[in-house]
């Protein structure tokens, strides 16, 4: 069924709300904002009427419906931009630290939505919320990226500031978590998942913004299942000097499965070797940046940004633990009875490994990549020094073929998460399998080629498959709770 639209009415919109967060939002407003009068048409008759629009069009979105709509919208606008008159406001989707967000489409078109975020400045309190404002509007304006928000237009008309932006019709990540067995996903959609963050977070910081405020409620679901981040009113901007070099790797393999004999019995056994790499890899990490504000959700802070004696872009790689540890296990691995206590268990120097005190996942890869971003030292820290890269070449994410990221195909085994066919084509959601199985299945693909250009001169067409997979022992063994 259809979801019903439910459209205000111009001359009585209520837009009255309260400035709250969820309970782990560390930094919070106790204001009040009320916007208790018709909206549109006060905005409308307003004397202090300014509006700036986004007008560069998003270069992989470039066949975006949005902003075809957007571009009509303009077009037929008296001065050429978008204004608070050419929408209509749906229904309310969510309350934020800053202000409300509202489901919304342009007046003549319902076939493009749009998420509206409106901002009340005369409730903002404090000069620091005014510059959030102004820090979350200026970011938006600077993102290109699949996994990240477009910024359509801003609208400022009297005293509110309007972004609109893409609407995320599957909700957040922590909604879709609480609807998981005990709260968390298995491994392989945890792996799609993160893998898309994780390479949203690369591009922040290759423009040199930290982000700071990871966590599943900010990480949205569009409707072909792929992750956006959202809410930008906390990161700083830092420089950033890109490097381009080659590196040396050391990696262990296994070479084929060998029959040998011994004590007259025959067994099979896998002899392990070390190859070395010589990898061209760019790095882009804003290791300079600093600050010593203290903003965040408690469960996710790192143990600087606690101290308050200063901290930079390690902060997202600590997040990136946390979050991943929540994925797996459905709960955060300092969580305490209180906000105190939970920030006493980051801080705490005389415990510096994480406790993996709840049962579900039981990956080895998975264990050590979040032992490893959830170093207190953020000078050992994985992902200080060459940001991404270092993190991407870790045994969790093996076998990812990175530049195709963002055509996988999203998981089908996630309860709640309904996704919108697209008429493309898609990657398949790439599964685990073990090296030793890969080989065979790799000499057995080229086994049967060679048979068959030698059958039939190699003039049939073979079907792929459209599989990609994961590269690693990682299995799963789930006890729900």
């Amino acid at each position: 069924m259809e979801e019903e639209d439910f459209y205000f009415p111009d001359t009585d919109l209520d837009l009255s709300f309260t400035s709250t967060v969820t309970d782990r939002t560390f930094a919070s407003s106790s204001g009040r904002s009320s916007l208790t009068s018709s909206f549109n048409d006060r905005l409308s008759t307003s004397s202090a009427v300014t509006t700036s629009s986004s007008t560069s069009t998003i270069n992989h979105r470039r066949h975006d419906p949005h902003w075809s709509a957007i571009k009509s919208a303009k077009h037929l606008s008296s001065d050429g931009n978008i204004h608070l008159r050419h929408l209509k406001l749906i229904r309310h989707l969510g309350t934020g630290n800053l202000g409300r967000v509202f489901l919304c489409n342009l007046r003549g078109d319902s076939s493009a939505r749009f998420a509206l975020k409106v901002i009340d400045r005369n409730n903002l309190t404090t000069a620091k919320k005014l510059s959030q404002v102004e820090t979350e509007a200026e970011i938006l304006s600077l993102l290109d990226h699949p996994f990240l928000p477009t910024l359509y237009a801003r609208i400022d008309e009297s005293h509110y500031t309007c972004l609109l932006i893409d609407y995320a019709p599957n909700g957040d990540l922590h909604s879709l978590l609480r609807k998981q067995p005990g709260n968390r996903l298995p491994i392989q959609p945890v792996r799609f998942f993160a893998a898309e963050v994780l390479v949203a977070l690369e591009y922040l910081h290759a423009m040199g913004i930290v982000y700071r405020d990871l966590k599943p409620e900010n990480v949205l679901l569009r409707e072909d299942g792929h992750v956006m981040l959202s809410d930008f009113d906390l990161c700083f901007k830092s420089d950033v000097v890109p490097t381009f070099k080659s590196r040396r790797y050391r990696r262990t393999c296994s070479s084929p499965s060998l029959r040998r004999r011994k004590s007259g019995c025959l067994f099979s056994g896998e002899k392990k070797y070390e190859r070395e790499e010589i990898v061209a890899e760019f790095t882009a990490e804003p290791v300079t940046a600093f600050s010593r504000s203290c903003v965040g959700t408690h469960e996710y802070l790192a143990p600087e940004l606690i101290s308050g004696n200063g901290h930079g872009s390690g902060v997202d790689w600590w997040a990136f633990g946390i979050f991943l540890y929540e994925l797996l296990y459905g709960t955060t691995p300092f969580k305490g009875g209180s906000k105190e206590q939970t920030l006493r268990n980051i801080a705490s120097t005389s415990n510096n490994t994480v406790n993996f005190h709840v049962e579900g996942c039981d990956s080895e890869e998975a264990r050590d990549l979040i032992e490893k971003l959830l170093v207190k030292d953020p000078r050992k820290r994985l992902g200080c020094a060459r940001g991404a890269q270092d993190i991407k070449r870790h045994a969790f994410f093996d076998g990812i073929k990175w530049p195709l990221i963002r055509h996988y195909k999203p998981p089908e085994e996630v309860r709640g998460l309904v996704v919108k066919k697209s008429p493309r084509s898609h990657v398949s959601h790439v599964i685990a399998v073990s090296p030793r199985r890969r080989k065979w299945v790799l000499w057995r693909a080229l086994s049967y080629l060679l048979r068959g250009k030698s059958s039939n001169g190699g003039s049939k067409n073979q079907s792929n498959s459209n599989y990609y997979h994961y590269i690693g022992k990682s299995h799963v063994s789930r006890k729900h709770v």
